[in-house]
């Protein structure tokens, strides 16, 4: 297991045993980087995680602490479970299904805003400087355009997928398989899905979605 993956897992494991419980200071991000050997730009996005979805809270000058509501939000820690035993295959298997099957609703349902936010996971995407960071916003953006179908369903099964995509084994495969060209390939691919969502193009949306994962499945399982 990668050490962003390990970290999460651990984490959650000491929230769910009620080792840690609510109001529970947590170590600092400094302490954790240590711990796992990894960059304070990891470990934030683990907290950031965490803190999403509600776990954890973070208070300037005093610390990261278990989020009082911990009891009523245990049960959404059994979908990181469920997330944990996904393989990739399977993902692959089930974005080839659901994300072209949604298209439709987002080029009828999104806003402006949506847009917009599709917009800024690009730029980020394009400006990380590593493949974590990459892959956060890869993930995020294909989060984004699930919402921007304005199904409360629709948005909940692309958060449970997004959690598969930050275990352990999605990581090691993303990292043998992703080379510079590839990634530029999958940024222009990203580029390319907006442009149609936002001009509510639902053939060459369409075209553009089976494209990208076609491309990812066959870099990633080699198929």
């Amino acid at each position: 297991m990668d050490p962003s993956a390990l970290l999460r897992e651990t984490l959650l494991e000491k929230l769910k045993s009620g080792i840690w419980r609510a109001g529970h200071r947590i170590p600092t991000e400094r302490a954790l980087c240590t711990e796992y050997g990894l960059g304070r730009s990891a470990v934030r996005r683990v907290l950031g995680q965490l803190k999403e979805a509600g776990l954890i809270t973070q208070t300037v000058g005093s610390g990261t602490y278990v989020s009082e509501r911990i009891a009523a939000l245990l049960p959404a820690l059994e979908s990181s479970a469920v997330a944990a035993a996904v393989s990739p295959s399977e993902l692959m298997e089930v974005r080839m299904a659901l994300e072209p099957a949604i298209v439709e609703m987002v080029i009828r349902n999104a806003t402006p805003a949506d847009f917009a936010r599709m917009a800024q996971c690009c730029e980020r995407a394009e400006a990380a400087h590593t493949l974590e960071d990459f892959e956060h916003w890869d993930g995020l953006l294909h989060e984004v355009i699930a919402e921007a179908a304005h199904n409360s369903f629709v948005g909940q099964v692309f958060k449970l997928m997004n959690q598969a995509r930050a275990q352990g084994e999605w990581g090691m495969l993303k990292r043998r398989s992703v080379t510079p060209e590839r990634r530029a390939a999958y940024q222009q691919e990203h580029r390319q899905l907006v442009a149609a969502l936002r001009e509510r193009d639902l053939e060459r949306a369409l075209e553009c979605t089976r494209g990208h994962l076609q491309h990812v499945q066959r870099n990633l399982l080699g198929r």
